[in-house]
């Protein structure tokens, strides 16, 4: 008697677990966030550039903004460019891309001094509006178009594209290096506000 009384327990516990509908698609589980529709994109690749784009641009402006006025002199070593050099190469890194991508005329930019920090703020904001200008010109039509990059070489839109989010990249990882050698934390590391 004992065990038919556990095996019909056993019987009715299997068909209250596997008996339970499944949450449907699109209907959140409680305490979790209802899952977004993904909408196809018509340009896939401009689109995640932008996305790209804008995600390094906080990361890069928060960096800039982080380090002191009084350390945009310093370098790691005498052969490594200043930390406002590399503000100023991110700027003009910014316009060529940008330009030959979007097929737009580069801004008249001024040079400032690689330890103004109010002018290299200014112009690196400056760098990055222009560059989601001509970015908004750009769709996946275009990424076989031939163009001139960094001094007549010819390469494509598309190689314009990969080689920005390449260096926006690569210019954090150089900014959050010297953060960290002046004692300061990148802002990608930092506890969210």
């Amino acid at each position: 008697m004992k065990r038919i009384a556990i095996f019909l327990v056993l019987i009715a516990s299997a068909g209250l677990l596997f008996g339970q509908d499944k949450p449907d698609q699109g209907k959140a589980e409680p305490g979790k966030p209802v899952p977004a529709k993904v909408e196809p994109s018509k340009n896939p690749v401009s689109d995640v550039v932008r996305e790209i784009f804008a995600r390094q641009e906080k990361n890069l402006t928060a960096a800039v903004d982080e380090m002191p006025a009084d350390k945009f002199g310093y370098s790691p070593t005498s052969a490594q460019m200043t930390f406002g050099h590399l503000v100023i190469h991110i700027s003009m890194s910014n316009i060529e891309q940008c330009s030959r991508a979007g097929s737009m005329p580069p801004p008249p930019m001024r040079p400032a001094p690689d330890s103004d920090k109010a002018r290299l703020q200014a112009m690196l904001a400056k760098s990055f509006l222009y560059c989601e200008a001509a970015l908004k010109r750009v769709d996946d039509s275009k990424l076989g178009n031939s163009i001139e990059l960094f001094g007549g070489e010819k390469t494509t839109v598309a190689s314009a594209l990969i080689s920005l989010t390449n260096d926006l990249a690569d210019h954090y990882s150089a900014a959050a290096i010297y953060l960290r050698l002046n004692g300061l934390l990148p802002p990608t590391t930092q506890e969210q506000k």
